[in-house]
This record gives C-alpha cells, sequence and structure tokens, in this order.
C-alpha cells in the first residue's frame, strides 16, 4: 500500500496514544452513551479499539465509524476514570477528521450547514456579529414573539420548531462594546492578563465577559481585552476541521503574544480545554510549536486563575428581584439589587472545564467565596448535560435525555441558583428549567462574585 494511500489522521498519530488502552473498563459507568444503550460500541473502550483498527489496517473508515464517532459526546468523562492516562481527546478529535477526510458522512445538506457555520461563519468575527445583530432585531422587533404566537410554527416539522425553541436571546450590546481594550487594575496592580471574549459567548453571553473583567481588574489586574477576536478553534476541532483550528490558533497566538501577559483568561470551560492545547494542535509547525507550547503555559480558565493569585472575598452578598420573565419562558431574570439574602446555589461542572481543564475545586471555592450564597452539591456535578458543543443540535434525542437527568437532579438540591461555567451548558439548563416550568436562574460564578463586588458600591 502506497504511503499516500496510507495517509490518515488515525494512522498518522503516535501509536503509543492509539494502543494505550488497557481494556479494563473502568470507563464504561462514566460514559452518558454507554450508560444510556449498554452497547460496547457507545462507550469509550469501544470507540477506541475501532480507531485502533482503523490505524491497524483492518477496518474502513465507513458511515457506521462516522456515525459513531458523532454519537459520542467528547465530554472526556472517560479520561478522569482512566487509570492508564489513555488520550481519549486526541484520539477523538483525529478519528472525527478522518471521518470528514473520507467523507463518508458527506451530503449537501450537511455540507452546506458545515460550511455556512465552521468554514465562513465562525471564521470571522465580523460576518458572526452581523448574524448576531440580525438575530437581535429580529428579537428586540418583536418578530420572534409574534412567530411563536400565531402559530406558524406548527406547519414547519417537529425537529424545526424544536431548533426554532432553542434560538438563545442575544445582548443588546457585544464584549466591545461593554469593556474598554485595556482595564486599569483598582487598586495596586499586581498582574498584566488578557481576556478571550469567544464567539457564541460573546453574542450571547457578552455581560458575562464584562463581569470577568471587572473581577479580574477588582483582583489586582490591567485587563487587556482587544476589541476584535478569532473563535478559539474548539469547535473546528471537535468537528474534525483540523486544518481550520490550526489556523485559528495561529491568529491567536498571534493576537495574544504569550510573553506579554502573566495569563491569558479564558471563562469558558469547553473553549479553555481546547485553547491549553495549542502546542498538540500546532506540533509540526516549526515556527508557531515553541510559541504554543508557551502559550499552553499562560491560558487559565478564570477560576483557576483567581484560586492562583488568591480572590478577594466580597464583604457583601446580593438579593436579586427578577423582572417578569419574558412570554416565552427562556429569561431567567435580571440583576435588579443587591443585599444579603442566604440564597441556595448549586453548581454544575462544564465537562471540558472538570474533565478536560481538571478545574473542579476552583469554582467551588469561588462561589464559598460570595457572602449570603449557601452552597448545595449536584448530584452527579460532572455528568454531561447535553449540550456538548453542538451536540443538542446534531443528537437532540440523547441530549434530551441527559437534560432531563440533569434537571431532575437541580431540582432536588432545592437552588433558586444554578452556577455553570460554559455558555452550552448555560444555554441548555436555562431551556431545560423553562420546559420543566422551573424558575431557576442560570448564572456563571464569575457573575455571581461581580455582583457581590458590586454590592460593596452600594
Amino acid at each position: 500500500m502506497s504511503d499516500t494511500a496510507r495517509h490518515s489522521h488515525l494512522k498518522d498519530l503516535d501509536y503509543s496514544v492509539v494502543q494505550q488502552c488497557m481494556h479494563c473498563g473502568l470507563c464504561l459507568p462514566t460514559c452518558p452513551t454507554y450508560d444510556a444503550t449498554k452497547l460496547e460500541r457507545n462507550s469509550p473502550r469501544g470507540r477506541i479499539a475501532l480507531m485502533r483498527a482503523i490505524a491497524d489496517d483492518k477496518l474502513d473508515v465507513t458511515q457506521a465509524f462516522g456515525d459513531e464517532m458523532y454519537f459520542c459526546l467528547g465530554c472526556l468523562a472517560c479520561m478522569t476514570a482512566c487509570p492508564a492516562g489513555v488520550n481519549y481527546a486526541e484520539l477523538f478529535e483525529h478519528a472525527r477528521a478522518e471521518v470528514e477526510e473520507k467523507r463518508v458522512l458527506a451530503s449537501p445538506k450537511r455540507d452546506f450547514i458545515r460550511g455556512f457555520t465552521l468554514r465562513w461563519l465562525f471564521m470571522d468575527l465580523a460576518r458572526l456579529q452581523l448574524f448576531g445583530k440580525a438575530l437581535r432585531l429580529y428579537q428586540s422587533l418583536g418578530l420572534q414573539t409574534l412567530l411563536r404566537w400565531s402559530g406558524v410554527l406548527n406547519l414547519f416539522p417537529k425537529r424545526l420548531r424544536e431548533l426554532e425553541a432553542m434560538t438563545p436571546e442575544v445582548q443588546p450590546q457585544f464584549s466591545a462594546e461593554m469593556v474598554s481594550p485595556i482595564t486599569p487594575a483598582m487598586g495596586e496592580k499586581r498582574f498584566r492578563v488578557a481576556v478571550l471574549t469567544g464567539c457564541a459567548q460573546d453574542l450571547i453571553f457578552s455581560d458575562v465577559n464584562r463581569d470577568t473583567v471587572e473581577v479580574l481588574a477588582r483582583n489586582g489586574c490591567e485587563v487587556v481585552t482587544p476589541p476584535e477576536q478569532h473563535c478559539c478553534g474548539s469547535l473546528h476541532a471537535h468537528n474534525g476541521e483540523w486544518m481550520l483550528a490550526q489556523i485559528l490558533a495561529r491568529r491567536n497566538i498571534d493576537q495574544f503574544p504569550p510573553e506579554k501577559f502573566d495569563a491569558i483568561i479564558t471563562n469558558a470551560g469547553g473553549c479553555g480545554s481546547h485553547l491549553k492545547h495549542y502546542a498538540h494542535v500546532l506540533a509540526a509547525d516549526p515556527i508557531y510549536a515553541a510559541r504554543a507550547a508557551q502559550w499552553d503555559a499562560k491560558v487559565k480558565d478564570v477560576h483557576e486563575w483567581l484560586a492562583e493569585i488568591g480572590i478577594r472575598a466580597p464583604t457583601s452578598a446580593c438579593r436579586r428581584r427578577r423582572e417578569e420573565s419574558s412570554t416565552d419562558g427562556n429569561d431567567p431574570g435580571r440583576l435588579l439589587t443587591s443585599s444579603p439574602t442566604g440564597e441556595i446555589v448549586t453548581y454544575h461542572e462544564s465537562c471540558h472545564l472538570s474533565h478536560g481543564q481538571k478545574v473542579v475545586l476552583q469554582p467551588r471555592e469561588l462561589l464559598r467565596a460570595i457572602p449570603g450564597l449557601k452552597l448545595v452539591e449536584l448530584f452527579e456535578a460532572s455528568w454531561c448535560c447535553g449540550s456538548a458543543g453542538i451536540y443538542n443540535l446534531t443528537q437532540p434525542e440523547m441530549a434530551g435525555e441527559l437534560l432531563e437527568r440533569k434537571i431532575k437532579h437541580i431540582k432536588t438540591t432545592g437552588a433558586t441558583v444554578v452556577a455553570t461555567a460554559n455558555p452550552g451548558c448555560l444555554l441548555q439548563i436555562v431551556n431545560g428549567a423553562a420546559a420543566a416550568g422551573l424558575k431557576l436562574r442560570v448564572a456563571h460564578p464569575v457573575t455571581l462574585l461581580a455582583e457581590a463586588y458590586r454590592a460593596e458600591d452600594s
């Protein structure tokens, strides 16, 4: 067989990564898809066996293989459970890249969607913001509400109605309109950091970026937040677009030279897990490989960084008086006033923050530092909520089962606030709570901390 014929993402991987799995099965109880189906092929062990068979030329890349790789959530819970330290994240990404390279799932509809989103929309912030402005106008003019109340949606297929119901509310302002390019430290300047504002985060949760910058400034950091940023590339790497992920990694390193900052801060669990592995993405790049390794050392999740530098505990707590929910029930409410309460909060762990970045204790420490909040542990806190990037769009049935399971556990805590640190999780739980008729505020831990700091000033 020629070298050209043998070239593939899985065959070109370091074979020690491919053969590292001992088939012990300790990952099985942690895998949501295996838990649901009890089928070996739906487990990490089963998927790795398929990947190894392809690397060994014992199996061809087929549609069935592609379907299995995209049925995987990529939650990485198996990596936390694995005693052998199998790098499932690397295998998973290259397996999906193999699927895309061999085009075993290609169709005109799928190619159009991937081309529009991955290769066009998310490769340029200006395009994404233009799309966000159009969606914001559609919502602010009341057209979305009119469409939902008119009954026209009933004429559409069920899946389209479900997707429309999941449409997030675009923020009135994007991050660059809320945050200065340079925010001075409040008090003594101890560090100089950069903040990554993200893609979906910038459109839907720009207020979280504002809160992140404020919290960092209140903890002695001068914060650099360039107005025109790039996607981190996690969406591309997790969906088989390896070359596009490399392009975006280079753009970010150029925009945020790691040697100029004490830390490069991310507040999105899924993005952070990818951002910390640019050295892997650019390992074969003679120009960027060394800089990527330096970049990886500087990237910090915001909770991780605050715990490292020593967080200043607020002296006041927050009382939230919510506005009336919107007619579709998706609005978790906005903070209007602040004062001590004793509100119950529970914490859902973003899979990639917990299993990918191993940031587990720090968000809880942050929440416990806020006066007036009582943290109640959530059963299966690290079990995936079903968002998993775009999994809730591509695998709605499994995502829905996982969301119902998560909401059920949230109900048992008696919490009125769920804290979670990933935009996908935030949206997923907001939608799940609305569907269940559960009055619940879903917020980033940093937002709760920022509100407590502001209460000191009132």
